[in-house]
């Protein structure tokens, strides 16, 4: 399928690993053109190593404003077809394992950067009068995951304002939609192993058993697969799709509308 994306520009958060990589990498392979942003340099270079002519890096914090503001000056006079908005979550934890200061600091690494940021990108998708936004949030937005009591009380917050904003936008080619990913093999969750195994003193193997045997699907999603309908929902071919949350959970939503 010709996704009409060949030279097109796109900004790629968390690029360094995980679905931002994966969704980078898949863009490049299609010819499009990616500034790919993440914390670690040197995940950054072997990325571009990867796909040297299709990918720019941009090293540092996204949910900085200073680096915001240095994303839209390499964006410079370029069109924008596309933004995913995609970081790190919050540490996993239960109501009495955080702290009002681990409240704080998630609200500004899950909620706060997120709309800054869109506020600085949006008017170059109103001047051109086209763009896509894609914000990568997790099942939790639909299904309370257990131990991760900061992803569930504080990712809803983005597709509230996801959803408002693409009624908002909607007669101006733009769209905006959520991916709520459920279990891939990422290194977030190879981090919930890690507290799965501590908090029920059990090896990391068996802490995945426990998450891979609720899912209906088997083995546990690649952030690869997931790249696929990221893809489609960055492209000109989702013209028709907006304000959607859309999971990518191998069936674990239980809901009729998951």
């Amino acid at each position: 399928m010709d996704l009409k994306i060949k030279n097109s520009l796109f900004v790629v958060g968390g690029a360094g690993a995980g679905f931002g990589k994966a969704i980078s990498l898949a863009l490049a392979k299609e010819g499009a053109n990616v500034i790919a942003v993440s914390r670690t340099q040197e995940k950054l270079v072997q990325l571009k190593e990867e796909q040297p002519q299709n990918i720019e890096i941009i090293s540092g914090d996204i949910t900085n404003d200073n680096l915001q503001y240095a994303i839209i000056q390499k964006i410079g006079d370029r069109k924008l077809s596309g933004v995913l908005v995609n970081a790190g979550g919050p540490p996993a934890g239960g109501f009495f394992d955080v702290s009002m200061d681990d409240w704080e600091t998630a609200w500004n690494n899950v909620v706060k950067w997120k709309i800054s940021f869109i506020r600085k990108i949006i008017p170059l998708f109103l001047k051109q009068e086209y763009g896509r936004i894609v914000f990568i949030e997790s099942v939790s937005v639909k299904q309370q995951v257990p131990n991760l009591i900061l992803s569930n009380a504080l990712r809803p917050a983005i597709v509230g304002m996801a959803k408002t904003l693409s009624r908002e936008v909607a007669d101006k080619g733009i769209t905006v939609n959520v991916l709520a990913p459920g279990y891939h093999e990422t290194a977030a969750m190879k981090r919930l192993y890690k507290n799965t195994s501590n908090k029920l003193s059990i090896s990391e193997i068996e802490a995945k058993q426990l998450f891979e045997k609720d899912l209906p699907i088997k083995p546990m999603g690649k952030p690869e697969e997931m790249a696929n309908l990221a893809l489609w929902l960055l492209s000109p071919l989702s013209r028709y799709v907006s304000g959607q949350t859309i999971s990518h959970d191998g069936g674990l939503v239980e809901g009729l509308f998951g």
